[in-house]
């Protein structure tokens, strides 16, 4: 089991959202952050640099089962880029998975994902 947590902009959430779909990936958690990357330089303001600003962002995690981490990995990756590709598209993190259960039945490990 894998945890895939994807980072990306807030005008691609109804594309990715509907591709993941599409690909049978219904099980996702949405979440509305802030941060800042490479798409924006350091400032400088009187002399003094100022860290950039925190910029919004989009939160996806996605619990998935072995299987199922390149195609739920190559779907946000086609549906989240913008045309031409660029700075600020965002990252996708996987991580392992330890363990699932789910509260109602207490199933366990991937039957719970």
């Amino acid at each position: 089991m894998k945890l895939i947590t994807a980072i990306i902009q807030p005008d691609r959430l109804d594309h990715v959202r509907e591709a993941l779909i599409q690909a049978d990936i219904t099980r996702i958690t949405v979440s509305r952050v802030t941060g800042h990357g490479r798409q924006e330089d350091i400032e400088f303001y009187r002399g003094q640099k100022i860290a950039p600003n925190l910029l919004p962002k989009i939160r996806l995690d996605i619990a998935v089962n072995d299987e199922f981490v390149d195609i739920t990995v190559d779907t946000i990756i086609n549906s989240a880029t913008h045309n031409s590709g660029q700075i600020g598209d965002g990252k996708i993190f996987i991580t392992p998975l330890e363990e699932c259960i789910r509260i109602r039945t207490r199933e366990r490990g991937g039957k719970a994902i």
